[in-house]
Order: structure tokens, then C-alpha cells, then sequence
């Protein structure tokens, strides 16, 4: 089963929190980390804009990410939230055993 790594950013620290927990509790992420102090500039309605934003680092596995995708859409207070998955090819081999034992598959 392969691990993921999910980059989402949110608007601000309490929804950063309340998605966090919820992706733990429900086992879809074995860790998110919260990095607050984010800028994020972008491109928005045909305008560039800025916002403070926190970056959750989500870890997960293949087979959960469409479950998990679901549920964070589902809790996210933006209309267009990032949701990128990239592929762990390598890392500390307990570590990505934990992660696997640690969310379930749906």
C-alpha cells in the first residue's frame, strides 16, 4: 500500500485545526502537520491576489486518499481548496509501516 503525501492550504488556523482532527480521528491521515504563516499569491477571478493561509501536510495512503479527498472538500470553507497528493517513493521504512497501520483503507 503506498503512502501519500497531501498538501491542502486553509484560510486560517481554526479551520486548519478542525480538518486536521477530523482526518485523524476518522483514520483517513495518520499525521497532518500545520504550518502556519504561509503567503500564498495567486491568480483568482481573472486577478492576482494574497492571502495568509496555514499548509496542512497530510499523510496517507493510496487506497484512503479518495475517502479522504471527500472529507476534506466536505470540511473545507474555500470553494476551491488545493488538494495535492504526491507519491512517497522513499522514506524511514517504520515510519511509512506506522502510517500504513495507522489509517484505514475504504
Amino acid at each position: 500500500m503506498s503512502v501519500l503525501l497531501v498538501l491542502c492550504t486553509c484560510p486560517d488556523a481554526v479551520s486548519g485545526e478542525r480538518i486536521a482532527r477530523a482526518l485523524v480521528e476518522e483514520r483517513l491521515a495518520a499525521c497532518v502537520n500545520r504550518v502556519p504563516g504561509l503567503t500564498s499569491v495567486y491568480r483568482w477571478q481573472d486577478a492576482v491576489a494574497s492571502a495568509p493561509e496555514e499548509l496542512l501536510l497530510i499523510k496517507t495512503t493510496r487506497d484512503a486518499f479518495p475517502a479522504l479527498q471527500a472529507r476534506l472538500l466536505a470540511l473545507h470553507p474555500q470553494a476551491l481548496p488545493e488538494v495535492i497528493a504526491l507519491a512517497v517513493d522513499q522514506g524511514h521504512v517504520p515510519y511509512l509501516d506506522w502510517v500504513r497501520a495507522a489509517v484505514t483503507s475504504t
